[in-house]
C-alpha cells in the first residue's frame, strides 16, 4: 500500500489528555482516532491489526468446532428482565424508541444467544453446540482513561456452549483453555500470560481470566513460582496455596485481563426455560459456558508490553504488513515495490516527498517488523533492519521477498 494513499497520518506528539502508552502511541502512529472518552475510531492501519488478531481467534475458535453467527447489538428489555439483570446491571446502556419501548445495547449476549439456541436445539441428539461472534458490545464505563484498554464500545469475541452433562462442559472448558492459550502465544502474550482463578460468583465456585503482566494493568494477580498459574486479588486470601499445583510461594503483579471463561451451567436456561429430553426420556435443563476476548483490549495490551521510546513493536503474527519500505533520494524504488507486491508481499511503501529523518520516524513509530530502505547508497540491493534490533544488511531482491515470504 502506498502510504500517500492512506486514510491516517502520524503526529509529532501524543495528545496531552492521554495517560497510557497504548493510547499515546496509536494515536501518535494514526491506528486509531478518539471520538470522545473511551469510543475510539478504528483506523486503517488499527483495523488491520484487529482483522488479524480476529483471524488468529477465529482459527481456533473453528478448531473447537464452533460455528460463528453475528447477533444484534439491540435487544428488547423483557429479555433482561427475564435473567433478571435489567435492573441488577450498573454498566447496562437501556434507550427506548418514540413509542416508550425500551432496549438494551448490548454488553453481552447471553440474553439473545440462550433464546435463539432454544429454538435450534430440540433434543439431546443436538448437543453439544458451541457458536461465537465478533460483535461490538457496549458498556457505560464511566472510568475511560486507559486508552483501549477500558472503553464504552468495544469489539469482543464471544463463545457460548451447550451441553447435557457437566462432565461434557468440564472437557469443553478445558479445549478452551488450551485454545486460549495458543491464542495469546500467537500474539505474542504468550510468555507473560497466566491462566487466573478469579470467584464464579453465581456461577459455580471458580471462574478463569487470563491476565496479561503489565504495569498498564489495573489488576492484581499472584503468579504461583512453581506451575505459573495465578489467583487474583479476591481471592487470595482464601487460597493460601496454588489451586493447581499445592505450593504457596507466589510472586505480586500488576496485570491486564485479556480473556476470561466461566461455567455458566443452568443460570440462563433456567431463565428461559430451556431444556431438552435426555435418552431416558427425563427433561434436562441445558448447561452453557461462555469465554469472552475483547479484541480492542488485546490490540492495546500489545502494544503496553511492545513498545520502546521510539514507538511501537508489533509481533509479526498482528502487524498490518511484515514490512514498511522507505525511498530516499533518487531511486528505481517504485519498480522494488511493484516487484514485492507481485510476489504477494503486501508492503506498506513509504512514497511521502519527506526527509530522510521524518520517515525513519514514522517507520519506527508505526513498528512494522522490517524496515526496507532503498536509497542511492544501496545499489541494486535494500537495507534491511528489524524493528527490534540495530543491525542492518543488504539482501537482494529474491532474498528480501524470501524473508518476508516466511515471516507471514
Amino acid at each position: 500500500m502506498l502510504q500517500t494513499e492512506l486514510f491516517s497520518k502520524t503526529l509529532r506528539e501524543a495528545p496531552s489528555e492521554e495517560i497510557s502508552v497504548n493510547a499515546k502511541l496509536l494515536i501518535r502512529a494514526g491506528f486509531i482516532d478518539k471520538l470522545m472518552s473511551g469510543v475510539y475510531t478504528i483506523l486503517p492501519l488499527g483495523l488491520k491489526v484487529l482483522k488479524n488478531i480476529e483471524n488468529i481467534i477465529r482459527r481456533e475458535m473453528e478448531n473447537l468446532g464452533a460455528s460463528e453467527i453475528f447477533m444484534p447489538t439491540l435487544a428488547p428489555k423483557e429479555n433482561w428482565e427475564k435473567t433478571g439483570r435489567w435492573n441488577s446491571m450498573d454498566d447496562l446502556y437501556k434507550i427506548a424508541d418514540s413509542s416508550g419501548r425500551e432496549f438494551s445495547l448490548n454488553p453481552t449476549h447471553e440474553e439473545i444467544v440462550t433464546p435463539l439456541a432454544k429454538k435450534i436445539i430440540d433434543s439431546y441428539r443436538d448437543l453439544p453446540k458451541s457458536v461465537f461472534q465478533f460483535q461490538n458490545k457496549f458498556r457505560m464505563e464511566l472510568r475511560s482513561k486507559s486508552g483501549i484498554l477500558r472503553t464504552r464500545e468495544f469489539m469482543m469475541k464471544d463463545l457460548y456452549s451447550f451441553h447435557l452433562l457437566e462432565s461434557d462442559l468440564d472437557s469443553f472448558y478445558e479445549k478452551v483453555v488450551s485454545a486460549y492459550e495458543k491464542i495469546f502465544q500467537t500474539v505474542g502474550l504468550g510468555d507473560i500470560t497466566h491462566l487466573t482463578f478469579a470467584s464464579g460468583g453465581s456461577f459455580s465456585k471458580y471462574s478463569h481470566e487470563f491476565q496479561t503482566i503489565s504495569e498498564a494493568g489495573e489488576d492484581t494477580i499472584y503468579i504461583c513460582k512453581k506451575c505459573g498459574v495465578a489467583v487474583n486479588k479476591e481471592i487470595k486470601e482464601e487460597t493460601p496455596n496454588c489451586l493447581k499445583c499445592g505450593a504457596s510461594d507466589f510472586r505480586e503483579e500488576k496485570s491486564v485481563e485479556v480473556g476470561n471463561i466461566f461455567k455458566l451451567k443452568n443460570k440462563f436456561s433456567d431463565a428461559f426455560d430451556f431444556s431438552v429430553k435426555g435418552e431416558g426420556g427425563k427433561e434436562k435443563e441445558i448447561l452453557m459456558g461462555c469465554y469472552g476476548i475483547g479484541l480492542g483490549r488485546l490490540m492495546g495490551t500489545i502494544v503496553e508490553t511492545h513498545y520502546d521510546e521510539k514507538g511501537i513493536i508489533w509481533p509479526s503474527s498482528v502487524a498490518p504488513f511484515p514490512a514498511h519500505l522507505l525511498s530516499l533520494g533518487e531511486t528505481d524504488s517504485i519498480s522494488i515495490y511493484k516487484n514485492l507486491k507481485s510476489s504477494g508481499v503486501e508492503i506498506l511503501f513509504d512514497d511521502r516527498d519527506l526527509s530522510a529523518g521524518e520517515k525513519f520516524a514514522d517507520a519506527d513509530l508505526l513498528g512494522l517488523p522490517y524496515r526496507l530502505v532503498v536509497s542511492p547508497k544501496t545499489g541494486d540491493k535494500i537495507e534491511v533492519k528489524k524493528r527490534e534490533e540495530d543491525r542492518t544488511e543488504l539482501l537482494s531482491i529474491g532474498k528480501v521477498i524470501s524473508l518476508l515470504s516466511s515471516s507471514i
